[in-house]
């Protein structure tokens, strides 16, 4: 059968309508988003290396860092990038994969 069909590849992210001057001071988060991991990982390195912190409340502020680092990573680079780029798209994979990191990683108890 002949069916007319269109098959979705990529979604527009339309993120901050500012002015393009505005997109450099915004481009400020990549400092933040340096803290951000810096600090965590920090955190994981000390809980690793001191043997004192192997108690269950390090081991559980430790996958709380985890968590934290991979939820900082699954938005905000590609936030960053859309604020540089022209096209601001993403394919469809990427999104769905981004919607199952915000909305099904803080619900597992954490």
């Amino acid at each position: 059968m002949g069916s007319n069909q269109t098959r979705i590849s990529e979604v527009i992210l339309l993120g901050f309508q500012v002015d393009p001057e505005l997109e450099v001071f915004l481009f400020g988060f990549l400092l933040f988003y340096s803290l951000t991991l810096m600090g965590k990982g920090v955190i994981l390195g000390l809980i690793c290396l001191d043997s004192r912190l192997h108690t269950p409340m390090y081991f559980f502020l430790s996958h709380l860092a985890i968590v934290d680092m991979s939820y900082a990573s699954s938005t905000v680079p590609k936030m960053l990038a859309n604020l540089i780029m022209q096209k601001k798209t993403i394919s469809l994979l990427h999104a769905y994969f981004r919607l199952f990191c915000i909305w099904h990683l803080p619900s597992q108890g954490v």
